[in-house]
């Protein structure tokens, strides 16, 4: 990723965000990252346990679901 490029706006989102977010409680969200179906977290310090999800991947990933569904 081209450091120059990423936008002020860009947001960590945590677990606890991605429930109103996409709609999915985190065992659900757990479950797609599992079958890798849903982007998997990155940790946000190496060796550290917090980890978190680009918001724009998440924004990314929900538009994909959203194009799957209209081409069925």
């Amino acid at each position: 990723m081209d450091m120059d490029k990423v936008q002020n706006t860009t947001r960590i989102l945590r677990m606890k965000d991605l429930p109103n977010k996409i709609g999915f409680q985190p065992s659900t969200i757990y479950e797609l990252i599992a079958k890798k179906r849903f982007p998997k977290p990155f940790k946000l310090q190496p060796g550290g346990k917090a980890a978190g999800w680009l918001e724009a991947d998440i924004d990314h990933w929900l538009m994909e679901q959203k194009l799957r569904s209209e081409a069925q």
